[in-house]
């Protein structure tokens, strides 16, 4: 299966397709600084196979790249963002406090 994971800039959300087929999203809201994503939607054909991980890193690599903060609303770019703690610094520090993240 070939994948593929594409920022839909109109719709604010990176989108993950599997062989062609859209299987999931994860939504943002950009400020000047920082994204917040909002929520995360796997669909259920293609859930419990790691799309939601390869979607949200993948995500998480590009805001980054772009030069914006993290803001992990959604419980699965949090639990995301805890458990890959390379990520942590790209969470601005009063963030961190108010999400329970690491300091």
């Amino acid at each position: 299966m070939s994948t593929e994971i594409r920022n839909n800039i109109a719709l604010e959300r990176f989108e993950i397709y599997v062989d062609g087929a859209i299987a999931g999203y994860a939504e943002y809201q950009d400020t000047a600084s920082e994204r917040a994503f909002v929520h995360t939607e796997i669909y259920p054909d293609y859930e419990r196979q790691g799309y939601a991980t390869q979607l949200v890193g993948t995500a998480l690599a590009g805001t980054r790249r772009e030069g914006f903060g993290v803001l992990p609303m959604c419980p699965l770019v949090h639990h995301f963002v805890q458990t890959h703690p390379e990520y942590i610094a790209a969470v601005p520090q009063w963030a961190r406090r108010r999400l329970g993240l690491p300091q």
